[in-house]
């Protein structure tokens, strides 16, 4: 396969709100997929791709330390009151460690995959990370699936609008709805599930960038 990593981390957070509201994370799950499991993908008895048994994860709720907008948290069913109820600790070194050691256990390189990576989650999470005064190595890969299916598209369909969500894609792939939409956890499952179903193509069209040229969110 493509031979740039040996590890896939599939990556989807939650947040307060869009990029113009300066939002602050508050739930992020990251599942770590072997590219053996891609290229061996499993199969029910119908033939219908299922997820590796093999998997790693880390899931996490955060205390945003800010009001979730009143659509973030109809989207992702998470509010302040229930965080604050559950006693959630907010974005802070500790949550870092907890990230840093989960992909350094990885076998590397390790890449970073995440639907509309590139426009909203890695500048997200990197915004969240230099203000904790952390970071990622500069080398890291990084990989925008949207980016990636849209590459594979026709031009004439590259620009469809909703034609790239994850929802949609899933149900082209699958025929049905996904699980759990908009919850961090079930948003990478969906993910790993639509991206294995194509693996071999679309890390043939897809376009990495390293951690370094991710610029953060905001400062």
């Amino acid at each position: 396969m493509d031979g740039l990593a040996k590890t896939f981390v599939f990556l989807d957070l939650e947040a307060t709100g869009l990029t113009a509201d300066l939002p602050k994370i508050t739930e992020l799950c990251l599942v770590a997929i072997h590219v053996s499991s891609l290229e061996n993908p499993v199969t029910n008895e119908s033939g219908e791709v299922q997820l590796p048994r093999v998997m790693d994860k880390l899931c996490l709720c955060v205390d945003p330390g800010k009001p979730l907008t009143e659509g973030a948290s109809n989207i992702t069913g998470l509010s302040n009151e229930d965080l604050n109820s559950s006693e959630k600790q907010k974005f802070d070194a500790n949550v870092i460690n907890a990230i840093n050691v989960f992909v350094n256990r990885q076998a590397k390189p390790v890449c970073l995959v995440a639907h509309n990576g590139f426009f909203y989650d890695f500048p997200l999470l990197k915004t969240e990370l230099l203000q904790q005064n952390g970071d990622f190595p500069g080398t890291m890969l990084c990989l925008d699936s949207l980016q990636a299916f849209r590459n594979l598209d026709q031009p004439s369909s590259k620009y469809i609008k909703g034609r790239h969500t994850l929802a949609e894609i899933y149900r082209r792939s699958f025929g049905k709805e996904p699980n759990y939409s908009h919850f961090a956890e079930g948003d990478v499952l969906t993910l790993i599930l639509v991206f294995i179903c194509q693996s071999r193509q679309l890390l043939d069209v897809a376009s990495y960038k390293t951690w370094e040229q991710i610029r953060p969110m905001y400062i």
